[in-house]
């Protein structure tokens, strides 16, 4: 008779995530709702902090009472905050949303993840159109008085994102030849925006040259209702493609398999990705780095899920131009530096941090 019982097996922690997929899949999307959450929280905290910065010491408590009600403490309250910074920071918001947004869809539709909205030749583009109207007064648009710079750099960029379209349409385009067809463009009108600096008086140089910087200062509410009203039809038009540039990130012939049509759907992003970059160009100038970091971060947190990734990049894309015009405004009291240096300057060890970590990812 055996006196010794069976030895019973030991019982094995089970991961409850790994035993029921919906629930790791819920948990992964509830942890980049939560980080989409976070990171809108520390735009609003930005915001707030814009606005308290700029000419004059105002509290943040007397800038938020001029905001609930304008005449709280006098016309020179109001015209500072509602006038000046305001639109300023709210502006910034915008455009880096924009810049963001289209940095996302261009490394989508390109599969090339160092790709930005003025990879193609866009800032090229709007910068020679600006230059032509500040040196011989030609416009696009006849008698357009002081908008003449901003309708001529909007209609130049958004010519070039029209060449880029054709040169799609070309048998057997791909992204390929969208990107040494924009290398092409870029350096024409580099060329072009060179003889206009060799034209130009000193007083139109610097203007020239102030505009290429890019700056906060042209902010209005009139840009303000056009930027906020093109941002609502674009982001839902491409929320709504999201499952489609998700599939286009694993590859064309992927998305083609899946049944997407690459072609058409390069073709509408290109078109989004022209009318976001157009004007955010035309409002402030050519400001570097947001479109290239913001999805860059973006991607980082969340991954290539279009539904969390293009929100995420608009947001962060929005956060850095926001931080960047805070830095340009406290550097040196009194002075404000042009918002292109400062997004440069916080671009750069950005990114460079962005690959060495990247670089660790792939060595580990």
């Amino acid at each position: 008779m055996n006196t010794h019982a069976d030895p019973q097996p030991v019982p094995t922690a089970i991961d409850p995530v790994a035993a029921n997929p919906a629930l790791g899949y819920r948990s992964r999307i509830g942890r980049r709702l939560a980080l989409v959450g976070l990171l809108t929280a520390f735009l609003f905290v930005s915001f707030m902090v814009d606005i308290t910065n700029g000419p004059g010491n105002f509290s943040l408590k007397i800038v938020f009472d001029t905001l609930l009600d304008a005449r709280a403490h006098g016309v020179k309250l109001e015209v500072v905050v509602w006038d000046y910074r305001l639109p300023v920071a709210v502006t910034a918001i915008l455009v880096g949303a924009m810049l963001g947004a289209a940095g996302a869809e261009m490394q989508t539709i390109l599969n090339n993840p160092l790709a930005e909205p003025f990879t193609l030749g866009v800032s090229s583009a709007a910068s020679f159109g600006a230059a032509l109207a500040i040196v011989t007064g030609m416009s696009v648009i006849p008698n357009i008085g002081p908008l003449i710079v901003t309708i001529n750099a909007f209609f130049f960029a958004l010519g070039t994102c029209a060449l880029l379209l054709l040169a799609s349409r070309l048998r057997g385009a791909g992204a390929d030849t969208m990107v040494l067809f924009g290398i092409a463009i870029f350096f024409t009108f580099n060329a072009l925006l060179a003889m206009m600096q060799y034209a130009a008086s000193e007083d139109e140089l610097s203007r020239i040259v102030f505009w290429m910087m890019g700056s906060l200062s042209r902010a209005s509410w009139e840009k303000i209702q056009l930027g906020a009203l093109l941002l609502a039809l674009i982001l839902p038009f491409c929320m709504l493609r999201s499952w489609q540039l998700t599939a286009l990130r694993m590859g064309e012939e992927t998305a083609r398999s899946m049944g997407v049509d690459v072609g058409r759907l390069r073709i509408e992003l290109l078109i989004c990705i022209s009318l976001l970059a157009a004007t955010a160009v035309s409002f402030v100038g050519t400001v570097g780095f947001v479109g290239l970091v913001g999805p860059h971060i973006a991607r980082m947190l969340v991954g290539e899920d279009q539904r969390f990734f293009l929100p995420l990049s608009a947001i962060v894309g929005a956060l850095v131009l926001s931080i960047a015009s805070i830095v340009s405004k406290t550097v040196t009291p009194g002075v404000l530096y042009p918002i292109g240096i400062v997004t440069a300057l916080i671009g750069v060890p950005v990114f460079v941090s962005l690959i060495l970590s990247t670089r660790k990812e792939k060595l580990r």
